[in-house]
C-alpha cells in the first residue's frame, strides 16, 4: 500500500480525505503560489502541481539522503503526494485568498447576488520504476499547459509521474446588504479561503444554487479523486 501524503494544511481537505477512509501525513507545501495565467482550470492545476512536486522532491531528497550508503530508492516506490489548489472565478476574474479584510468585503460584494465558478485542481506525484502510459513524466515538456512550471529532473526523481485535473462547480449567491457583508467578514472566517468565504461556514446561508460537486467547492473533488486513483492503479 502507498503511504500518501497530503501537500495541504487546508482543515477542509483533510477532512474530506478522513471521511473517504485514506490514511494519509500531512506536509505543507513552500513553494510560492503565483497566478500568471487567465484561465482557471490552468491555474489551479499548475498550482496543485507545484505543491505536490515541491513536496515530493522534498521528501524524495531526504529518502535519498538516507539510503545513499545502499543506493536503494525502494522506500521511495511507495510514495504518492496530492496537491490541490482551489480559486473562484466570476466575470472572468480569479479570486484567491484575500490578502486584507478590505479585499475581503468587494470579493463578497463581487460575489453576491451573482453566479460564480469554483475551480479545484487536483495533481498526483508518485514514484513509478514501470510506466504503463497514462501519466506525464515530472519532466515537463515545454508544448503542454504546465509548460511554464521549471522542474529539475534528477537521477533520485527519473521514475517519478504525475497526473492532473480539475473540477469546476457553478454557485449562485443571494444578494446581500453591506451590512450583512460587513457581519459576515467580521467572523473571521473567511481570511484562508479562496473567494473570502467557506461554503460550509455561516456563509452557507447565502448560497442559492450549486451545479456540481459540493465538496469541490468545500476545497477537494473527493469523488472525483477516489476515482482518478482508481483509474490509475493506485488506490
Amino acid at each position: 500500500m502507498r503511504k500518501i501524503i497530503l501537500a495541504s494544511q487546508s482543515p477542509r481537505r483533510r477532512e474530506l480525505m478522513e471521511q473517504a477512509g485514506y490514511a494519509f501525513e500531512i506536509i505543507p507545501s513552500h513553494a510560492d503560489e503565483v497566478i500568471v495565467d487567465k484561465e482557471s482550470e490552468i491555474v489551479v492545476q499548475k498550482l496543485s502541481l507545484l505543491k505536490a512536486s515541491d513536496v515530493y522532491q522534498r521528501y524524495a531528497e531526504k529518502i535519498s539522503q538516507c539510503a545513499a550508503s545502499t543506493g536503494s530508492n525502494t522506500a521511495l516506490e511507495n510514495i504518492l503526494v496530492i496537491g490541490a489548489d482551489t480559486v473562484v472565478s466570476i466575470g472572468g476574474n480569479i479570486l484567491g485568498k484575500p490578502a486584507s479584510a478590505d479585499e475581503a468585503v468587494e470579493m463578497i460584494r463581487s460575489l453576491q447576488g451573482n453566479i460564480h465558478e469554483v475551480y479545484t485542481g487536483v495533481s498526483f506525484v508518485w514514484h513509478a520504476p514501470d510506466s504503463n502510459g497514462k501519466s506525464e513524466a515530472l519532466h515537463i515538456h515545454e508544448n503542454d499547459i504546465f509548460g511554464s512550471l521549471s522542474i529539475q529532473r534528477t537521477d533520485a526523481f527519473e521514475n517519478a509521474f504525475t497526473h492532473s485535473f480539475y473540477e469546476c462547480t457553478r454557485v449562485t449567491c443571494y444578494p446581500m446588504t453591506d451590512k450583512e457583508i460587513e457581519d459576515y467578514i467580521a467572523k473571521g472566517e473567511c481570511m484562508d479561503k479562496a473567494g473570502a468565504y467557506g461554503i460550509q461556514g455561516s456563509f452557507g446561508i447565502y448560497i442559492k444554487d450549486i451545479c456540481g460537486d459540493y465538496n469541490n467547492v468545500v476545497g477537494l473533488p473527493i469523488a472525483r479523486l477516489y476515482h482518478e486513483l482508481k483509474a490509475l492503479e493506485l488506490q
